[in-house]
């Protein structure tokens, strides 16, 4: 039986890690303090928008993914998700370059109908520029060099897709390494993609220790991509996220030593360092995510993904799910993926 309030966890704790880093995304840390307090930004900030805190490319991307997945049903292989998932960023694209309503164009995305998805977030110019040109990158031939984190911050959905099913984890994790690859070909681009969707898969369709399912999730990436390049050296962040998680050290001078997020392997690092250290206190875990140098929205999103899915939308402090823009939307969606 499918749980549903981690289905809607994972969904509405990414969406809220990201909007609570959006605010945030460009800020250093001294402006970050200097602004908020000593404690960082801990609410949602509104003065972008008076009524609703409001999610950035990273959440919109993760509702197309999600929509891809659901459009493909129970695809065959991994070729029909794909296919699926690729014309589906194709209309969130469209979201970022026309207006509301796209006219004279046939698409089957049902998000193109809702207007808030319109609105540019801060769009990552790699997810843009490929997208534009067809989003034809693989594993095997990738489309460019890039390791950015517009591959992992969007690929939730598939881990919720395939929880509980008898596909294999080697095939959704795959399929997640894939989908990243659509835009992001350096092999730091799409492992950890893929490795997010293992943890959101493992803690998701079992009451699994969320240290165990990280750890899992390493050894899975090992066994599944042995001959890429920098293998190594995403086991050496994660590793160290998971060490660094069970010290007494600062957050900050942590999280330093992770990087800033930019980059896919640095996202997850921090994410992982976030939810396992703060496991049972899912604030605190977003708190600390969105308030350092680097990419704020991602950091936060991924965080809120993986500590969502654990703990369940139930579990998620109600002034994350008050004013989060398009929460009841996230919440459908959510509530889709659990019925597939």
């Amino acid at each position: 039986m499918r749980n549903i309030d981690k289905f809607r966890g994972c969904l509405i704790g990414g969406a809220a890690g990201d909007a609570l880093g959006y605010a945030v995304e460009f800020k250093r840390e001294d402006e970050i303090f200097s602004e908020y307090g000593k404690d960082g930004i801990t609410e949602y900030d509104l003065i972008l928008d008076d009524d609703v805190a409001e999610i950035s490319d990273d959440t919109q991307m993760t509702l197309f993914t999600a929509e891809g997945m659901l459009l493909a049903g129970n695809s065959t292989d991994n070729t029909g998700y794909i296919s699926s998932i690729r014309e589906m960023y194709q209309c969130w694209y469209q979201t970022q370059s026309e207006k509301y309503p796209v006219k004279g164009t046939n698409h089957c995305s049902q998000l193109m109908s809702v207007p808030e998805l319109f609105n540019r977030r801060c769009p990552g110019m790699t997810c843009m520029t490929e997208i534009k040109a067809g989003a034809n990158g693989t594993v095997e031939v990738p489309i460019n060099d890039s390791k950015g984190c517009g591959g992992v911050m969007r690929v939730a959905p598939i881990g919720l897709f395939f929880a509980d099913t008898d596909t294999s984890y080697e095939e959704s994790d795959m399929l997640a390494a894939e989908a990243a690859a659509l835009t992001h070909g350096h092999d730091l681009g799409f492992i950890p993609a893929a490795a997010l969707v293992h943890i959101v898969r493992a803690v998701t369709e079992s009451d699994i220790p969320l240290k165990a399912a990280i750890n899992d999730s390493i050894a899975a990436m090992e066994k599944l991509f042995p001959k890429a390049e920098h293998i190594s050296e995403f086991t050496a962040i994660m590793q160290k996220a998971v060490q660094l998680a069970e010290t007494e050290q600062d957050d900050l001078s942590a999280i330093h030593q992770l990087g800033e997020g930019w980059v896919a392997e640095e996202t997850l690092a921090i994410a992982v360092y976030c939810a396992l250290k703060y496991q049972n206190d899912f604030d605190m875990a977003l708190r600390t995510a969105v308030n350092h140098n680097g990419d704020s929205d991602s950091t936060g999103a991924v965080c809120g993904n993986i500590l969502g899915a654990y703990i369940g939308y139930n579990s998620i402090p109600k002034k994350y799910k008050e004013r989060l823009e398009l929460h009841d939307l996230i919440c459908e969606i959510s509530n889709m993926l659990c019925k597939e």
